[in-house]
């Protein structure tokens, strides 16, 4: 990846832990493919006092070997040193360096007893000098294990935490070309989401059913195997995960479904969707007027748009591709992508909200639902003012009738702000428009507001 955008406040973090005239211990972790390389890289652009070692799975004497050959370049007296972790890491700290760590989990792989000489020399000698130790690594779970459980050596010794995530709206379409259309970008994020790697690694200058032909589809696609790599760098046995994020993308959502549909006892689901929820590849859902760790009625997504593509296009259906060839992209995908899209627009709606309506304070924003009722967009404010939305992400124009159900759902809420009464305001968001009733409703009302793709856009 070479085009390099956003994460300004990360890479103030970093910079500020270079100059700081105090020993700092910094961990970057985050899952794969988000640009944690490039971000330090990035960071330390102008300087000269830098060793970046970015480790690779193999023994810890060629780790150390490599490492020492990457030092000497800016250090050139760490050749005199003896070759374990404990002295040289101790006379580049003695030498104020920054010392990067990169793929940290491969080292540990290598040599388990590293946090423990690390924690050991931090505690003992790096304390004491101005050095900067940067540890980096994908493999969320490892990292944790290592770093930032209680339980682990370097627990509670890190000055600073980067914890990286996806790039929001806004930043992403740094990588879209200029020409696309509204409607174009929120197919482009519906599909790619914030990953870097993804948006920088496929050509988005050809149009989106080329892009996912040749890049997702095809055996030979860049992003082909994707989520099964990323899938097998961190689980051991990922054959039920795989179902399980499988059955999620085909929409059985909640705990029962899910147990149902890949045949397991309902008590066993919670110990895989916990570790999917500590990789950061699924989220479970509450509705907005719930809290998480008391609601029943929570639903599990998954996080990554690219992910819930391939489990509900791609895995298990390569033969199908192959078969269809060139075809596939308009005898399977186009007719299901706007559906398929439409859970990152609603999404994309409610980040918009507080940009929509700036004259209102937002305490909460989330989704609603109950029984047969649901409503994509909720937001609470400080003033006692709820405003609910729907959003439309078809070919066709949204009816009297969707506002006519969005009116009856949004009723069942039960959200009493403190003292006052509720009032109600309805936004709609549309693809495609309206029918002509609603835009009549729209005239003659001040409490429904419409908003087209470039409003949500901007906002987002």
């Amino acid at each position: 990846m070479d085009h390099f955008v956003d994460r300004d406040d990360e890479l103030s973090r970093l910079r500020g832990c270079y100059e700081s005239d105090d020993a700092e211990m910094v961990v970057v972790f985050g899952r794969r493919r988000l640009g944690k390389t490039q971000l330090v890289q990035h960071s330390l652009s102008d300087r000269d006092d830098a060793v970046v070692y970015q480790a690779t799975e193999t023994t810890s004497q060629i780790q150390l070997d490599e490492f020492v050959d990457v030092a000497s370049e800016s250090f050139p007296g760490i050749t005199q040193i003896k070759q374990n972790w404990e002295p040289l890491l101790g006379y580049l700290g003695d030498q104020d360096a920054i010392v990067v760590l990169d793929e940290f989990p491969y080292l540990i792989d290598a040599d388990e007893s590293l946090p423990s000489v690390i924690q050991r020399l931090w505690d003992q000698r790096l304390q004491n000098t101005s050095g900067t130790l940067v540890l980096v690594g994908s493999s969320i779970s490892m990292m944790e294990e290592a770093t930032l459980l209680g339980n682990s050596p370097l627990y509670g010794r890190f000055t600073e935490r980067l914890d990286l995530r996806p790039l929001d709206f806004a930043a992403a379409q740094e990588f879209v070309p200029d020409e696309y259309s509204p409607e174009e970008r929120i197919f482009a994020w519906g599909i790619f989401g914030g990953v870097p790697y993804y948006l920088d690694g496929v050509n988005l200058g050809q149009n989106l059913g080329t892009v996912l032909t040749e890049e997702v589809l095809s055996q030979k696609g860049y992003l082909h195997n994707e989520p099964e790599y990323v899938l097998r760098t961190e689980l051991t046995d990922p054959n039920r995960y795989f179902a399980i994020l499988t059955a999620i993308a085909a929409g059985k959502t909640t705990s029962n479904e899910i147990a149902q549909a890949i045949g397991i006892d309902g008590k066993q689901i919670s110990t895989y969707t916990q570790k999917l929820e500590r990789l950061r590849l699924i989220e479970r859902e509450v509705p907005i007027t719930e809290e998480k760790a008391k609601s029943r009625r929570g639903r599990y997504r998954i996080l990554d748009p690219l992910f819930r593509f391939w489990f509900r296009f791609v895995y298990g259906k390569e033969d199908r591709y192959e078969r269809l060839g060139e075809n596939a992209y308009d005898a399977v995908i186009e007719p299901e992508l706007p559906d398929f899209v439409s859970h990152e627009f609603e999404r994309l709606c409610q980040d918009a909200l507080p940009g929509l309506y700036p004259d209102e304070t937002f305490l909460d924003l989330g989704r609603w639902w109950y029984k047969e009722h649901e409503v994509d967009v909720v937001g609470f404010t400080t003033d006692g003012t709820m405003v609910v939305g729907e959003c439309k992400f078809t070919n066709a124009p949204l009816d009297y009738g969707a506002l006519a159900s969005l009116e009856d759902h949004a009723a069942e809420i039960r959200w009493t702000p403190g003292g006052d009464e509720r009032v109600t305001e309805y936004a709609l968001f549309t693809r495609n428009g309206v029918t002509q009733s609603v835009q009549e409703a729209v005239s003659e009302r001040d409490n429904i507001q419409l908003f087209e793709l470039g409003d949500i856009i901007e906002h987002a």
